[in-house]
């Protein structure tokens, strides 16, 4: 009864509110039935459906009705993130909702197949109710919704959440007399729309020779694609742009922006991600303070709305700053850029002591994938401290081991590789030795002199430079790798 009722009273106060503010709305009681949100307002007196970040839990007080909320609490590197993965229908349109208190409190959805969006208030004093709409793409079959506060902040709080559209709706999880005290959880967040195991495939901006392409022609066994690259903005730290090489476009018989644009879009309809990366062999993007950390995300932020871009890439190659970065990184994800991935090089990851370590770990609640360059990289130490040398399993097994071992979830370490031998000056390893390091870090399975200590079921895929010299070659690295991640656990 105290379920139903707090819901009847949800509805009855968001009607209040339209009416106070001259909107005509129609109260339909199977609207509020339909709310596809796991235990929404929680009342089953614990996180039942939610993933959140340390701190998270439920509270007696502040509520917005009935007997608990949410509660989030900022600190450090973490922003209080609290999430939940929902089924949806492909194609369909959904409306989100929620009652914060707490200034800056965000409520946003990603995984949309369509474009990812998110709310928030300034205010911190009275409850508040946040609303938004989104569109599911063509693929979409579930969506992460997210409620989290800011950096520096106090503690936000949320109440009955709702997210209306086509689906089933979930069992109720009050419990009939609840008891149960207040806990909390850290599970990590969860990823969205993207496959367990992914395939990242960088698309040149630019012709060297490699087969010229379209983002359109880039083919579905690609998960993620990431644009490369960002331009640094002469005179303004960290500052970035982004344009249509006119070499690759004349290549093209013409491509423009608008072109461009409808292809980001092509792709997200097909489930794919597109990110932006920044940096590369010659990138001279510097974020090393506060305000070139600021104009990193704001630049940053604005070509995700302005192409619709699902989020960035880091391929810093000449230093990092942790701190600086991660800042930025954080305030990209806020604003719209969920997909966060990096391709660091060997030597940036041999210990948790370097800078790209420490900023991965620094966002680790927000990060989807590092996918580090195992190629150009000669002989490093494993993480059994023995050294091992480019182009064989052992050189990827053993310093994916760093990772595993260092602090980074298996979802997050995927192995990066050349499409072909003229995609890298050395490191190419034909894709039987990609799958089979893979299968070693997965299953415990065809492993070559290095054994992990463990198995990584959830190890999360691989990546290549690039998709322009995989095309060239008929696309011998991604069919077979992109088969296989399907069959790992």
């Amino acid at each position: 009864m105290l379920h139903k009722t707090k819901r009847w009273l949800a509805a009855l106060s968001a009607a209040l509110v339209a009416v106070a503010t001259g909107l005509v709305l129609a109260l339909a009681g199977p609207a509020a039935a339909a709310n596809l949100v796991t235990n929404s307002d929680f009342e089953a007196g614990n996180l039942t459906g939610w993933s959140c970040s340390s701190g998270g839990g439920v509270v007696t007080s502040p509520v917005h009705s009935g007997s608990y909320a949410l509660t989030g609490v900022p600190s450090g590197q973490e922003n209080g993130r609290c999430a939940q993965a929902v089924p949806v229908r492909p194609n369909s349109d959904y409306q989100l909702t929620a009652w914060v208190q707490g200034a800056y409190t965000y409520l946003g959805v990603t995984g949309t197949g369509t474009t990812d969006t998110n709310t928030w208030t300034p205010a911190g004093g009275a409850w508040t109710r946040l609303s938004l709409n989104f569109k599911t793409g063509a693929s979409a079959s579930s969506v992460t919704i997210y409620l989290h506060g800011w950096f520096g902040q106090p503690a936000y709080f949320a109440d009955d959440v709702s997210l209306d559209g086509p689906g089933e709706p979930p069992t109720s999880t009050t419990p009939p007399s609840s008891t149960t005290p207040p806990t909390t959880t850290t599970t990590p967040p969860p990823s969205g729309a993207l496959p367990k195991h992914v395939l990242t495939g960088y698309w040149q901006n630019f012709y060297n020779g490699a087969k010229a392409l379209r983002l359109a022609d880039v083919p579905t066994s690609y998960n993620i694609v990431a644009v490369a690259f960002a331009d640094a903005v002469p005179g303004t730290w960290g500052a970035v742009n982004f344009t249509l090489d006119p070499g690759l476009s004349s290549k093209l018989g013409g491509y423009t922006d608008e072109q461009f644009k409808a292809d980001v879009k092509t792709l997200q309809s097909r489930g794919q991600k597109v990110v932006l990366s920044v940096g590369g062999e010659k990138g001279t993007i510097y974020v090393g303070d506060a305000a070139a950390a600021d104009n990193f995300a704001r630049t940053m932020t604005e070509l995700i709305k302005k192409y619709g871009f699902d989020g960035v890439d880091v391929d810093l190659e000449n230093g990092i700053n942790p701190t600086h970065m991660g800042s930025a990184l954080r305030r990209i994800h806020a604003g719209g850029g969920t997909v966060i991935t990096m391709a660091p090089q060997t030597v940036d990851m041999q210990s948790t002591q370097g800078g790209y370590f420490q900023l991965a770990l620094a966002i680790k609640d927000i990060l989807t994938i590092v996918n580090m360059q195992y190629y150009n990289s000669g002989t490093m130490l494993g993480c059994d401290q023995k050294v091992y040398g480019q182009g064989s399993i052992d050189f990827l097994t053993a310093l994916a081991c760093i990772q595993l071992q260092g602090g980074l979830r298996p979802d997050q370490v995927g192995l990066g590789l050349p499409a072909s031998p003229s995609g890298a000056g050395g490191g190419y390893q034909p894709p039987g030795n990609v799958t089979a390091a893979l299968d070693c870090l997965a299953r415990g399975t065809r492993c070559a002199g290095f054994k992990p200590s463990a198995t990584y079921p959830a190890i999360r895929g691989a990546m290549t430079w690039s998709i322009n010299w995989d095309a060239s070659s008929g696309y011998g690295f991604a069919n077979p790798v992109s088969a296989h991640l399907k069959t790992l656990p």
